[in-house]
């Protein structure tokens, strides 16, 4: 039974969700759309959390998180850092441009609306992948989270290829990058879907902890198995043992 991995992807983005078509009067653009900044406090702080960035359109939101090394953000983290007032700026991204305005109240919080253009060659780039996207708030999540042609195209070399605007937006989302999958294959596991490789990421499975099985005697294990023994909290070490107690005959 396969370990669904919506509660942690709606953690992290909850955008995607379904919006209607935008019906502006241009229909490469979306003007409803709101800002938050907010800056890290207490616990955050101490930690060396940054401060975040929502951006809500309709009834869906995402955080720009500035520590995810975007260069695209050191401009915006740079507006925001500034004292009380009016501020704007900008995010430029392969997928389109948000240009944002609105009032600080102080460094890192504020709010505020924005604008998004969406690129037509980025669109027409996603269309030649069979990615074409249903709704402009698509290509804007496609913004807001960094997925990239680039990124498509890696994970189809690594042999698990997106399907559609929801798996690019996911993976993105969660950084499911092809390095990431690249590390994971081994004879423990055989990963050729891109469904299984973000159920991975999701539940904390890495590199590490396939070789960990692998090193124990599993071989040939499907993705929803792996998936399954890491939401149960089965460590290499534990599953060696049974293993063991099996006669050495996991697969």
């Amino acid at each position: 039974m396969k370990v669904p991995f919506f509660a942690a992807s709606a953690a992290l983005l909850t955008i995607f969700a379904c919006s209607a078509p935008s019906t502006a009067a241009d229909p490469l653009v979306l003007s409803d759309i709101a800002w938050e900044a907010t800056p890290a406090t207490g616990k955050s702080a101490n930690k060396g959390d940054r401060p975040h960035l929502r951006v809500s359109h309709k009834r869906s939101n995402s955080d720009l998180s500035f520590d995810r090394g975007r260069a695209e953000l050191d401009t915006v983290e740079a507006a925001l850092r500034g004292g009380a007032g009016p501020v704007s700026f900008t995010v430029m991204h392969e997928a389109g441009t948000l240009a944002c305005t609105g009032t600080l109240e102080r460094a890192f919080e504020g709010e505020g609306g924005c604008r998004f253009t969406s690129d037509p060659r980025f669109e027409a780039e996603l269309g030649t992948r069979g990615l074409a996207p249903e709704r402009r708030s698509d290509l804007l999540a496609m913004l807001l989270v960094d997925a990239t042609i680039e990124l498509a195209d890696g994970l189809a070399r690594e042999g698990v290829k997106v399907k559609d605007n929801d798996d690019l937006i996911a993976a993105a989302a969660l950084q499911v990058t092809p390095a990431y999958v690249h590390d994971l294959k081994s004879s423990a596991l055989a990963l050729t879907d891109i469904g299984d490789a973000i159920a991975c990421k999701a539940l904390g499975v890495d590199g590490a902890y396939v070789r960990g099985l692998e090193a124990a005697g599993y071989t040939r294990l499907k993705a929803d198995d792996v998936v399954s023994m890491k939401a149960l909290g089965v460590s290499p070490e534990y599953a060696r043992a049974m293993n063991h107690a099996a006669g050495g005959k996991a697969q």
